[in-house]
C-alpha cells in the first residue's frame, strides 16, 4: 500500500465495496522462496471478515494448506500513467494512478461438500450482473460433467483480519491540476482508463 496519507483516507466500508464487486483479485502466500501467487475470482461478505473461492486441485496453493495459512488478495482496480505535462504546472513528474485493496488474514481448505453450494453462489453472483440474460446455472449441465469439474476443484476459504487500500488519484495536487489530468488520462496509457478519470474527478 502506498505510504503517502493523501492516498490511504478512504473508509473500509469503501475499500469492502470495491472488493465485493471487483469479486476478482491475486492470492498470494509466502514460501521459502518465490511467492505464490493465484489470479481467482472470490466472493466477499457484507462486512468484509471473510472471502470464500475455489482453486484447482493441482494447484501449487491448494498443496501447502494442510494447514491455515496466512495469505493475502489484491484486488486492483483501474489505473493509469499520468504525464506531468497535463497539470497545467511546473516541475512536476511522471507517475501512475491506480486503485488497489489487499484483504489479508487465514485460509483454509475447506470441506469438498461445500463446493456446490459455493460454486452455485458465485455463478448467480456474476450472471445477475448480465441481466436480461438467463442466468446460467449449474443443472444445464450433465451430472457426469459436473461430477468430474466437482472433482478437480477445492473450496477455500479466508478469514479476513486486516483490510487497506490505496486510492492514488491527484489528490495531492490542486483540483484544478487534477481534474485537468483527469481530461486527459482517459486517451492514455492503462486499463478501465474511463473510470478512472471519473474516480479522478470525485477525489
Amino acid at each position: 500500500m502506498h505510504p503517502n496519507p493523501a492516498f490511504r483516507a478512504e473508509d473500509l466500508t469503501r475499500h469492502i465495496n470495491f472488493a465485493r464487486n471487483r469479486a476478482f483479485g491475486a492470492l498470494a502466500l509466502s514460501t521459502d522462496d518465490a511467492p505464490l501467487i493465484s489470479h481467482v475470482p472470490f466472493l466477499l461478505n457484507s462486512d468484509g471478515s471473510m472471502a470464500e473461492l475455489h482453486l484447482v486441485r493441482s494447484n501449487p496453493i491448494v498443496r501447502t494448506l494442510t494447514a491455515p495459512r496466512v495469505g493475502r488478495i489484491a484486488v486492483s482496480g483501474p489505473d493509469g500513467y499520468i504525464s506531468p505535462d497535463w497539470y497545467g504546472l511546473t516541475d512536476q513528474v511522471p507517475t501512475w494512478n491506480y486503485v488497489a485493496v489487499h484483504l489479508t488474514g487465514r485460509i483454509e481448505k475447506r470441506p469438498q461438500a461445500e463446493l456446490r453450494g459455493l460454486l452455485d453462489r458465485q455463478s448467480a453472483f456474476y450472471e445477475k450482473r448480465l441481466l436480461p440474460k438467463p442466468a446460467w446455472t449449474a443443472d444445464k449441465m450433465s451430472p457426469d460433467a459436473l461430477d468430474r469439474m466437482l472433482r478437480m476443484i477445492v473450496p477455500c476459504r479466508m478469514y479476513v483480519d486486516d483490510i487497506q487500500g490505496t486510492w492514488k488519484l491527484n489528490q495531492n495536487k490542486p483540483a484544478e491540476a487534477r481534474e485537468a489530468a483527469a481530461e486527459r488520462v482517459a486517451g492514455g496509457l492503462g486499463a478501465e482508463l474511463g473510470w478512472l478519470a471519473t474516480l479522478m474527478r470525485d477525489a
